[in-house]
């Protein structure tokens, strides 16, 4: 697939992105192959189904999360998408959630979704932020320091 084509994919599902709410969950399903693969630090999952539930869990379990999208780019191989998420978890521990990270995303030669893998630190952007296993993760981190 041409990197024009990549770029012009990417720029359509980055903007759903952008706008993401639960009513708009059934128009990101027709994006998707129907065996696309997910990956972020937290699942790795298989088909269209179990991809839209990872949105509903997010719509779930926050209040207003937003993508917000700072960059796309594209190769002969794959759209990139930078992105910021920011929101509310609804439980405890609750906070504000505010993430930077990079989603990797292939195509199908149909133009349907076929990979999407999410790159972002977890541990420093999410887990350390949790009572004790930020401690843990805030000692572990030092370790790493220069």
């Amino acid at each position: 697939m041409k990197r024009a084509r990549i770029l012009t994919l990417t720029t359509s599902y980055a903007d759903l992105f952008g706008a993401l709410t639960p009513d708009k969950l059934d128009e990101l399903g027709r994006m998707l192959s129907p065996d696309v693969v997910f990956t972020d630090p937290f699942n790795v999952i298989k088909g269209s189904g179990r991809f839209i539930a990872v949105f509903e869990h997010m719509f779930e379990v926050m209040l207003e999360p937003r993508f917000h999208i700072e960059d796309i780019s594209a190769s002969d191989r794959a759209g990139y998408i930078k992105w910021r998420m920011t929101g509310y978890l609804k439980k405890k521990p609750d906070f504000s959630i505010d993430i930077v990270g990079m989603s990797e995303v292939t195509f199908a030669d149909d133009g349907m979704l076929s990979c999407h893998i999410d790159h972002w630190d977890s541990a420093s952007q999410l887990l350390s932020r949790l009572p004790v296993a930020g401690w843990l993760i805030g000692k572990l981190m030092r370790l790493f320091e220069v």
